[in-house]
């Protein structure tokens, strides 16, 4: 089977925001599971709604992020995301080897999209961001297989481990939060 490509191009002065619209439609279609791994975490309330959606449907939604991050203070703002997302059984991972730049999403091991839109507010609504969405094919297989590779070399996160973080942290984190706009 061949693979069928759509190019992606977000453009602030339009206002459509096609990246958001994208990474809803591949969640809210799947049907067994949504596999993201982004080095930012800071989407808003539509596309972390589309996800708890997915997740309490019975769909396994996982995100690889970074365990090392480039900047402390968007670790901290991606960490604060980590709580509800995991309590609404969406499963986090941090890649372990060092700092994970890929910006992907594939679902069902029939669609994936690669780009350069990161998951935070700058890139879905005030950047200049291109894509691909892919269907089907050997393309989405590797980028499946790729996913599955990487996972290999992450740790998942648990409530256990946020609630051993100290009270410091998490009010560190609610702060930074604040801020997850002009980051």
């Amino acid at each position: 089977m061949n693979t069928i490509c759509q190019v992606m191009l977000d453009i602030p002065k339009d206002r459509a925001t096609v990246s958001e619209h994208t990474f809803i439609n591949f969640i809210m279609r799947a049907e067994k599971y949504v596999y993201v791994t982004t080095p930012y975490l800071m989407c808003g309330g539509e596309i972390l709604s589309a996800m708890y959606t997915a997740a309490r449907s019975g769909v396994d939604v996982r995100i690889i992020t970074p365990y090392i991050a480039d900047k402390k203070l968007v670790k901290a703002v991606t960490e604060s995301y980590y709580r509800l997302l995991i309590e609404n059984k969406v499963r986090i991972f941090e890649y372990l080897p060092g700092f994970i730049h890929a910006k992907t999403l594939i679902a069902d091991g029939k669609r994936a999209m690669v780009g350069t839109v990161n998951l935070d507010y700058r890139s879905l609504y005030l950047h200049y961001e291109c894509g691909i969405c892919l269907f089907g094919g050997e393309v989405v297989d590797d980028i499946d297989k790729d996913f599955k590779k990487t996972l290999s070399q992450c740790r998942e996160v648990t409530l256990d481990d946020l609630n051993r973080n100290s009270v410091l942290k998490r009010a560190v984190q609610r702060v930074c939060r604040l801020f997850a706009p002009f980051l």
